[in-house]
């Protein structure tokens, strides 16, 4: 969802590319539409590892796993972010998730667009 919403709405501050820990390589239906009724679009997008995406090449990486990013990633600029993943649960969390994400998008994005932090992240 990350990746499909920064896309959608901040291509001009983020180059977005996501990955997970146990990806099951494509996107999943209730993420689908939960993107659809928002109008956004998940063309060419598919669930990656994170071996497929090159994290040390990223000026920043959004962390969504639940686990701390600087364990994970080392060295990198990391911010975590403490959104659960609704697989398997019913629409309404798919939904509520979608409403996390964006609202911590939302963020992240005034403050690229402000300057704040440098852009080229993995949301």
């Amino acid at each position: 969802m990350a990746e499909a919403l920064a896309r959608h709405s901040a291509s001009d501050v983020i180059e977005a590319a996501s990955a997970g820990l146990s990806p099951f390589g494509k996107i999943v239906e209730p993420t689908r539409q939960t993107l659809l009724e928002r109008g956004v679009r998940v063309d060419g997008q598919f669930s990656k590892g994170l071996r497929e995406v090159e994290p040390d090449s990223f000026h920043l990486i959004v962390n969504m796993t639940g686990m701390p990013g600087r364990a994970l990633f080392p060295g990198a600029n990391v911010v975590d972010w403490d959104i659960a993943d609704p697989y398997g649960e019913d629409m309404l969390l798919y939904r509520q998730i979608c409403d996390e994400i964006e609202e911590h998008l939302n963020v992240l994005v005034a403050e690229l667009r402000s300057g704040g932090r440098r852009s080229g992240g993995s949301p």
